[in-house]
């Protein structure tokens, strides 16, 4: 299988989920793909499953802040500080959806620890929690108030959020590589009470960290781009075509 590579720069929201749904739809035969984008403005990206009134769309466009729905489920996602990444790989017979998704996110480790030395402690989530109960908790309305299964995460807190679907005969699976602490303001834009953005706040803050907030400087982003291509080049064994 080959693979490509595509570095898209800065899009709105609704352009970069349009890109990711086009090329998963698009895609060559035999050929999987990587793509790694930002977004410009900010955005807040709801679940495939998920109401645009869970968010208070008035305030996010008075702040410039998008709001879009993403193809892949989960909940609200304030796309800030991060670099997304998204992947398109053939369905191929004797591996499984799951198994992609874990090598997916194996890559994506080996790529930051090239990135810095010091991202060597990032670690796969083992367990899968019990989304169904999680969806009926008063978290819901995030996303990264819970690790699911293989992602990945820096001192037992999220660093990369994940979301995988099938789309004819490939995956496609994107996510947040969090790059700054910005996503944390998420809170700010869920239409619930002053009493549960800080109960949310605080669980946010306690289930996720950061690269900046890890490594205590600012992120080169070109780098990060080029680190996780090398990463995943590394992890599959192949060269980018």
């Amino acid at each position: 299988m080959k693979w490509k590579f595509l570095n898209s720069g800065e899009h709105n929201g609704q352009l970069n989920m349009e890109m990711d749904v086009s090329l998963a739809k698009n895609f060559e035969r035999d050929t999987a793909l990587l793509r790694l984008y930002r977004w410009q403005p900010f955005c807040i990206s709801l679940g495939a499953n998920q109401s645009f009134q869970d968010i208070d769309s008035a305030k996010a466009k008075s702040d410039n802040i998008d709001a879009v729905k993403r193809p892949t489920g989960g909940r609200a996602i304030l796309h800030s500080q991060e670099l997304t990444y998204s992947v398109i790989y053939p369905i191929v017979d004797l591996v499984s959806v799951k198994d992609i998704y874990n090598e997916i996110n194996l890559a994506l480790r080996n790529g930051l620890i090239i990135y810095d030395s010091a991202l060597s402690n990032i670690q796969l989530q083992h367990t899968q929690p019990d989304f169904k109960e999680f969806y009926k908790s008063d978290l819901n309305a995030i996303c990264f108030a819970v690790s699911a299964k293989s992602e990945l995460n820096f001192s037992e807190k999220k660093l990369v959020g994940s979301a995988q679907r099938k789309i004819g005969n490939v995956i496609l699976q994107h996510g947040s590589i969090l790059c700054g602490d910005y996503h944390k303001k998420i809170v700010d834009y869920l239409n619930i009470d002053e009493e549960k953005k800080k109960q949310f706040a605080d669980e946010i803050s306690a289930t996720t960290i950061d690269l900046k907030t890890i490594l205590n400087k600012d992120i080169d982003f070109d780098f990060l781009a080029r680190a996780i291509a090398n990463g995943f080049e590394d992890h599959f064994k192949f060269s980018f075509v």
